[in-house]
């Protein structure tokens, strides 16, 4: 390999997750190993992974919860759940919740590395498209995102802060559908700290007012989760 494929494994068991990052690192890929969902979403934001290895059952955030999140800022980067769970409810709700694969424990290392291999293949070129869009409409407003400045109709026009800026690409991205909290503080700020999610707060407020230039934009909360740009 000209460049080392980067894996993202979470796995809350520290025997299995060694050995499995032992055996992915001997097999010449980069793996760095978390073990639990909170300090998984973390390092994916931080991080540039081309594939990620999810525990299902894990405390604080369990692996659905995980993957769903990952999928809030990265539509298609491979998502293969490791988990003891078998029932076929579970593997339904693993494949809701963005997994293109699902093996099942005990397994071997060698059909892993085979799955892996095998996922990795269908998506070349695919999973690593970086999202870089740079200009959005939104209702009657036009947000461009280089020049941190928001056009609407009568000559409106509000420039951002760069983090201002951050935070209405990421709602911009997620339009008529939930940012998680722990994704922008995360993506942004690099840390999910109560400070930075009171800043947040307040950042999120300014928006609302700069949006209010097209009566039918409205940024509203989702108690417990986070923000939805909607635009209808």
């Amino acid at each position: 390999m000209k460049n080392k494929t980067n894996i993202l494994l979470v796995e809350d068991d520290p025997n299995l997750g060694s050995l499995l990052q032992e055996y992915m690192i001997a097999k010449g890929y980069n793996c760095q190993l978390e073990t639990d969902g909170d300090k998984g979403l973390k390092a994916f934001l931080k991080g540039s992974f081309d594939l990620c290895a999810l525990d299902v059952m894990m405390p604080i955030k369990d692996g659905f919860t995980l993957a769903k999140e990952i999928r809030n800022t990265n539509k298609t980067i491979p998502i293969i759940f490791l988990t003891a769970k078998s029932l076929k409810e579970d593997k339904i709700e693993g494949f809701q919740s963005g997994a293109d694969d699902y093996l099942t424990k005990p397994f071997s290392m060698e059909e892993l590395l085979l799955r892996i291999k095998a996922i990795l293949r269908r998506t070349q070129g695919i999973q690593s498209i970086p999202n870089d869009k740079k200009n959005y409409d939104i209702g009657e407003l036009n947000f461009d995102y280089d020049r941190r400045i928001l056009k609407g109709n009568e000559s409106y026009e509000q420039k951002l802060t760069s983090k201002e800026a951050d935070l209405l690409k990421l709602l911009c991205e997620n339009t008529n559908d939930v940012l998680e909290r722990s994704v922008a503080l995360n993506k942004i700020w690099k840390d999910d700290s109560y400070f930075n999610a009171r800043s947040m707060d307040v950042y999120i407020t300014k928006l609302r007012k700069y949006l209010r230039a097209d009566p039918n934009l409205e940024i509203v909360n989702m108690h417990g989760r986070g923000f939805k740009l909607l635009t209808n």
